[in-house]
């Protein structure tokens, strides 16, 4: 997801969360809440509630849920952030971007990069600085922040199961400087390591397989149910339809049966970590 997007299509969503969180504070009790008596509340700076409500910089991910709790607006603040999130997307990746959060189930095929879901705020800035030449410095560390805002949802209490598959040349390919690597590497292990995580590596010998044209997701949720997206270089879309959902999930299947077990991947990786 490196697509060039103007960053700008979200500051009517963050003018209009600032706004939110102005008339929550000042409508608050029988008192107006100051800026430095919410900072307090929520263990933050007053500078920081100040540029939330002008609709300056990236907004803390902890911060939506917090605002929700204090004013008791039944997760207005959380959508609102959301929304932002969404708009620093290309417009054909927004829908997965809504499904993501409510997944109990996660499902990943990478052949070029490390799933944006595993991705070190290094490796992905290395990825976004070269892939958006023409953005400023700003723009790509908040492209950063956003994609590492995603990672939240393998921070709950209870995750969804995630399953990953890449590309044995994903690991092989440098992205950024040797130490970026290595740190990508090791978080890799790390997340191989969690009990409701699976990470598996297709070996370059594998063959021709039902999955070459690009990258997959599958994400299950209670309400929709199974739903596919597939990405290219700079487009991608969402797959509903029963058959076609069906078809791309058992070629995922095949896939994790060809790729490495999971035990046998984590020492590819841990030796590709060692000659680093």
């Amino acid at each position: 997801m490196v697509g060039e997007v103007d960053v700008s299509e979200d500051d009517d969503v963050r003018r209009e969360f600032g706004a939110e969180l102005v008339s929550a504070r000042e409508l608050h009790g029988d008192r107006a809440m100051t800026q430095t008596d919410l900072a307090r509340i929520i263990k933050t700076s007053r500078s920081t509630i100040s540029r939330i409500e002008s609709g300056n910089g990236t907004i803390p991910r902890e911060i939506p849920g917090l605002l929700d709790e204090v004013f008791a607006t039944e997760g207005r603040f959380k959508a609102l952030h959301e929304a932002i999130v969404a708009k620093g997307y290309p417009a054909h990746s927004r829908r997965r971007l809504a499904l993501e959060p409510k997944a109990h189930a996660i499902l990943e095929w990478s052949p070029t990069v490390v799933p944006g879901l595993l991705q070190t705020a290094s490796y992905a800035y290395a990825l976004l600085r070269d892939g958006l030449p023409r953005a400023s410095e700003s723009e790509v560390r908040h492209k950063v922040q956003q994609r590492m805002g995603r990672q939240e949802l393998l921070r709950r209490p209870s995750p969804p199961d995630v399953s990953v598959v890449v590309c044995e040349s994903v690991l092989r390919r440098r992205v950024g400087e040797p130490e970026t690597m290595r740190g990508q590497l090791a978080a890799l292990l790390d997340f191989a390591d969690r009990p409701t995580t699976l990470l598996q590596v297709l070996p370059l010998d594998a063959g021709t397989h039902g999955l070459m044209d690009g990258s997959l997701s599958i994400l299950t949720t209670p309400r929709e149910g199974m739903t596919v997206y597939t990405e290219g270089i700079r487009s991608g879309s969402i797959v509903e339809d029963p058959n076609q959902v069906r078809q791309l999930a058992r070629s995922y299947d095949v896939l994790t049966a060809t790729a490495l077990p999971p035990v046998e991947s984590a020492c590819l990786i841990r030796k590709l970590l060692e000659a680093q």
